[in-house]
């Protein structure tokens, strides 16, 4: 039977118990109330009725989040990898020693409000996704029981656009497509014009080989990556995630394009198609692409996006025209469809907005 006692502004509960003849109870304080102690002590009392031997083993959440990296994302890129490190950085900044059983709901909320008090909106949220993946184990290994990322509030001191939303319309698309399959006179042109009828990530883009390109059926298949930042893998390396190994139908159009620049072009040692012998990383550079990219839009009088930004116009023309989420999901190479939902959930709002009025219609035209 638990008892429940108040430490100042906390409250704390304590549950009796024998283990092997010698009394071993379980507590626990840092409840903001008492309604919250009863609730972790029942769930806690339930475990035990089950047979299930609580974790009681206090674990900083900064220590288990380094080793929860360590186990459980072995084959993320450098790049990634590099982003999880930050957020432990800022974990042992702002938890330093606190155990992951000692965090409430309430302090996790107080330390996102304090965090995005000087950060964009976005930046907080990428913070919140990791974490929230670390906690999720977390609850699956027993250390915790119930899950405090969820629900909370995103705050920001910048109400930024998500990445995903920086992408162009259907009109300013075929604009910039008009535009660049006119010129075609630079590696930067090519890779435009790839990014947007394929939906690639950069990465994928400049791990291209000419052995990738299927003419005969009109495919590119994506199984590697290549390294174009210090902070990457050097050469070719792995696809983002296994979802990302994938072959893509491509239309006639950009492939007959590409099969004539091959033509006209010499190989290279590594059969990279956008090869660039005086770059550091043999590769050309996302910095002079995002360049091009900007003087021609600058030129259509067309608000400018990086090159990703391409990647996410790709795939808001497939959702506008109707083309299925799930095989956009498939095409785009994501780890699962709830990402795809996450990253367009403003273009799936107004999808439906469309198909509640066309419903509407249906059911009007039957009955008149």
């Amino acid at each position: 039977m638990a008892s429940f006692t108040k430490r100042g502004k906390t409250w704390e509960y304590r549950i009796n118990r024998v283990v092997n003849g010698k009394r071993k109870p379980i507590q626990k304080g840092g409840f903001a109330t008492k309604k919250e102690a009863i609730a972790a002590a029942t769930e806690v009392e339930s475990k035990l009725n089950k047979g299930v031997t609580p974790h009681l083993k206090l674990e900083p959440i900064d220590e288990y989040f380094e080793s929860w990296l360590t186990i459980f994302k072995p084959n993320i890129t450098k790049n990634t990898k590099s982003r999880y490190l930050n957020t432990l950085e800022t974990l042992r900044t702002h938890f330093a020693g606190v155990p992951i059983q000692h965090i409430t709901k309430r302090s996790y909320q107080t330390f996102l409000n304090e965090y995005g008090a000087t950060r964009a909106k976005e930046t907080t949220r990428k913070l919140n996704t990791h974490v929230r993946a670390c906690i999720k184990d977390a609850i699956d290994e027993g250390i915790i029981f119930s899950d405090f990322t969820r629900g909370v509030s995103i705050t920001g001191a910048i109400e930024a656009k998500r990445d995903e939303e920086k992408h162009l319309n259907y009109d300013d698309s075929q604009k910039l497509m008009a535009e660049v399959t006119e010129k075609l006179s630079s590696l930067s042109h090519y890779i435009i014009l790839l990014a947007l009828t394929s939906g690639m990530r950069f990465a994928e883009l400049v791990g291209l080989t000419r052995k990738d390109f299927d003419f005969i059926n009109n495919k590119i298949k994506i199984n590697k990556t290549w390294g174009y930042t210090n902070k990457m893998h050097e050469g070719f390396g792995p696809t983002k995630n296994e979802q990302s190994i994938r072959t893509i139908k491509m239309d006639p159009s950009t492939m007959s394009i590409f099969k004539d620049y091959f033509k006209r072009t010499p190989d290279n040692i590594y059969g990279l198609v956008f090869f660039s012998s005086q770059s550091k990383y043999k590769v050309i550079s996302n910095n002079a692409v995002n360049k091009t990219l900007g003087a021609i839009l600058y030129k259509l009088n067309i608000e400018a996006i990086s090159v990703h930004g391409l990647r996410h116009t790709h795939a808001s023309i497939l959702l506008y025209e109707g083309v299925s989420i799930y095989y956009v999901s498939e095409r785009l190479g994501h780890g699962d469809i709830e990402t795809t939902m996450s990253y367009y959930a403003h273009i799936i709002k107004e999808l439906r907005e469309k198909d509640e009025s066309h419903t509407t219609s249906v059911f009007k035209k039957m009955i008149n």
